[in-house]
């Protein structure tokens, strides 16, 4: 029997509800695919912020670094602690220093999923920077509060930042249907973007096999709208990764089934899964979040650790749920937290 010990971090909102759920689900496909879950639950969120002045303890790195993976609900809840506060003390922290820098998200129309388009044959896989570019947080500012109050936000791209994740990039789509799309604002951004366009050339010779077009991030934007079918993997810095993998989520049928994974392909530090959505205060508590974003996310989590049978357990569970309709809306609300989490425990059992 495989013995597999995860951190579990529900954050906050809604994240706490479709966490359990995971566990929950977790569990079921583990207890049939022969596998040992151990997990220890960590509670830091803004109310931990509220109560302690942190939002994970000064230890709390090395804590985490004990475990095989984390799986995190959601974190953030504006009205308590300001967003850059929750993201960059707690969520940023743990890409950072674990050096999770591939922000894996697939987007895929799952059975009985309808989208806002036409298209039906959506298989994208965009992967984003999650350790530097947009989202160093180098700057600052000065003259606060004043007539002359400056603020400067500095991107910062290293070669060897980019080529690894451009590297990543050209694996993957290695691994899928040979196509790969690097993704920049070279005619406008000239040192920066340009930069990452001199880097993915470079490294196409390395791979010929893989197809390489490189495209302005607004152009692509259109391309997923009109055109997703033609994509296959998309790369692209923090910032506009973050900002594709949300359209991705729209077209796949709205952010209740935006998975995601947050890796260290050198396998040094844990990973991190969670889905893309935020904590939506406003539905927590309510029994109304889809938690199928959640679950495939723990789905990639178990990919990620070498447990393909328990990984694909659940998913095709999930994908025969939704095949009958259970959850296929974005939000869940038409069946909530609690029977969708039923229905595909009663797809595990089977």
């Amino acid at each position: 029997m495989v013995d597999l010990k995860i951190a579990i971090i529900p954050g906050d909102g809604i994240g706490v509800e479709v966490t359990a759920a995971t566990w929950e689900v977790s569990l079921a496909a583990a207890a049939a695919c022969d596998v040992n879950l151990s997990a220890t639950t960590f509670p830091w969120s803004c109310d931990h912020y509220l109560e302690t002045g942190a939002m994970m303890p000064a230890d709390g790195i090395e804590t985490l670094r004990t475990f095989d993976a984390i799986l995190l609900g959601a974190i953030g809840w504006p009205a308590k602690v300001s967003d850059d506060i929750s993201l960059h003390e707690l969520l940023l922290r743990i890409r950072k220093e674990f050096d999770l820098y591939a922000n894996v998200r697939p987007h895929k129309l799952l059975p009985g999923v309808t989208g806002p388009l036409r298209a039906e044959n959506i298989d994208i896989l965009c992967i984003r920077e999650n350790t530097e570019g947009e989202y160093s947080g180098a700057g600052g500012r000065v003259h606060r509060g004043t007539a002359e109050e400056i603020a400067v936000e500095t991107s910062v791209f290293t070669r060897y930042g980019v080529e690894r994740i451009l590297r990543y990039g050209f694996e993957m789509a290695r691994k899928r249907r040979r196509q790969l799309a690097s993704v920049t604002k070279s005619n406008a951004q000239r040192h920066s973007m340009v930069f990452w366009d001199d880097v993915t050339r470079q490294l196409s010779a390395e791979y010929p096999d893989v197809e390489v077009r490189s495209y302005h991030v607004d152009a692509i934007a259109a391309r997923m709208v009109m055109f997703p079918e033609t994509l296959d993997v998309v790369v692209a810095s923090n910032l506009f990764g973050d900002i594709l993998s949300d359209i991705g989520a729209a077209i796949q049928g709205g952010l209740g089934f935006a998975a995601s994974a947050n890796i260290d392909p050198t396998g040094r530090s844990p990973s991190m899964f969670e889905p893309v959505h935020g904590s939506a205060p406003d539905i927590a508590g309510k029994d109304v979040a889809n938690p199928i974003a959640a679950i495939w996310s723990a789905a990639m989590m178990f990919e990620h650790l070498g447990q393909t049978e328990l990984a694909t357990k659940i998913s095709d569970a999930v994908g025969r749920v939704c095949a009958r309709g259970i959850g296929a809306g974005s939000s869940g609300s038409s069946y909530g937290t609690r029977r969708i989490t039923d229905e595909i425990l009663l797809e595990i059992a089977r």
